[in-house]
């Protein structure tokens, strides 16, 4: 029996994979199944095409981050898989601010090995021209949930060089599974995540 990750592969080898056998698939499996799926994409080239082939979708919209029924301030979590050589794996960390602005926006962060050096990359994720939900490093909440790490500027220290005036924006592969690029000074990146949704 093909395993997930082999069978997702398969699915992407053609020049234009089906968009649509794409996403049945991966609503078919359970958390643990996409996860294997989903990290086994390394580098670029798979991550691209499965960016390319999201962009029909319909938009992904704060809702579809953070559910209206989850508390205020109550975390959900998205595993990530970027296609960076190296430390891949992270989670963005998202959640509903208080009162009017929770209408409009969510605040977040990425939660990594590494944060010691590059900072917690706080973000606030709203509209951005025809994006309902793209993630802005260049701003961050003015408070968080109790637990998470300090909000610093993303201009400071060495999180400049990750995270600083840069915008990840979101394309819909399936129900739980989302594919972002992130742009800089409003140019696009050769970098791509997919991010799973928890549960």
């Amino acid at each position: 029996m093909a395993t997930p990750d082999a069978t997702l592969k398969e699915l992407l080898a053609p020049e234009r994979p089906d968009a649509a056998k794409v996403r049945a698939f991966l609503d078919g499996l359970d958390h643990a199944g996409r996860m294997v799926a989903v990290t086994s994409l390394q580098g670029t080239s798979l991550q691209a095409k499965l960016y390319e082939m999201a962009a029909p979708a319909p938009p992904v919209g704060l809702d579809d981050l953070v559910p209206r029924d989850v508390s205020p301030l109550r975390e959900v979590i998205w595993h990530g898989k970027n296609s960076l050589p190296m430390f891949t794996t992270f989670q963005k960390r998202f959640c509903r601010p208080k009162g009017d602005r929770g209408a409009t926006e969510l605040w977040g962060y990425n939660h990594q090995t590494l944060a010691w050096v590059t900072g917690p990359g706080y973000f606030v994720c709203h509209p951005d021209g025809t994006a309902p939900a793209a993630i802005d490093y260049r701003v961050v909440p003015p408070e968080v949930p109790p637990g998470w790490p300090e909000v610093k500027p993303n201009s400071a220290g060495l999180s400049r060089f990750v995270y600083n005036n840069m915008v990840d924006y979101l394309r819909r592969v399936s129900a739980h599974v989302l594919i972002g690029r992130a742009h800089r000074d409003g140019k696009a990146l050769p970098n791509y995540f997919l991010l799973c949704r928890e549960g």
